[in-house]
């Protein structure tokens, strides 16, 4: 009996598959597009440029000389009388006489009060308005320090709304005298006023600005009428 022959097992066929390309989708139209992230870039530094430094405007120095010196000292006693010599500082600014002010007390600072009075002149001063009220020793502790003219002017105030300070001041003992004008506002216009006409006795032009101020004054009674 001849042995049979095994037949050789077939190979299995080898099974191939096929690579499908992905498939691409359309956007449809009126679709918003998909924005892909992109990795952004390390940013570089970069050097500030200095600040510009403008050149600093040369501004003329203040000295002294620059303004005109001071001609009319007025002196009050206390910050509350500045109402009152509002009217004087008022009429030596529109007629253009430069003048100082101190608030100096004959009874609390009478030191610096005797020591403004006395350097009045050595500053070129040449008339004085010392306001006061109550017993109103000013304007009288200022006369006794300097051969300046002294204007007193009486503030309205206290009880007796400046009728004591008026008497105070008119009462001047012979030897020191004191121009005494009327009580409040109306007596310190006057004080500056017949301050300046003492200045004008040496300098015209001042003459000539009280004229024009009288003469507006007269314009004004007249349109009035």
């Amino acid at each position: 009996m001849t042995p049979t022959k095994k037949k050789p097992a077939k190979k299995a066929a080898k099974k191939t598959v096929k690579k499908t390309a992905p498939k691409r989708t359309v956007p449809r139209k009126g679709a918003p597009k998909k924005r892909t992230a992109r990795a952004k870039a390390p940013a570089k530094a970069v050097a500030k440029a200095p600040p510009r430094t403008l050149p600093a405007l040369a501004r003329p120095a203040k000295t002294p000389a620059s303004r005109p010196a001071p001609l009319v000292g007025i002196i009050l006693g206390s910050r509350t009388d500045l109402d009152t010599l509002a009217s004087a500082t008022e009429l030596l600014d529109a007629l253009g006489v430069p003048y100082e002010m101190r608030i100096l007390s004959a009874h609390r600072t009478p030191d610096e009060t005797a020591a403004w009075a006395k350097g009045a002149e050595a500053r070129g001063l040449e008339v004085i308005i010392a306001a006061a009220g109550l017993a109103a020793h000013l304007p009288g502790v200022v006369a006794a320090q300097t051969t300046l003219p002294v204007l007193g002017v009486p503030v309205d105030g206290g009880s007796l709304h400046g009728l004591d300070a008026l008497l105070s001041i008119v009462q001047m003992p012979k030897g020191v005298p004191v121009g005494t004008l009327a009580i409040g506002k109306h007596g310190a216009a006057n004080a500056a006023l017949l301050g300046i006409a003492i200045l004008s006795l040496k300098r015209p032009e001042l003459k000539d600005k009280i004229r024009q101020w009288r003469a507006a004054r007269v314009a004004e009674a007249l349109a009035q009428s």
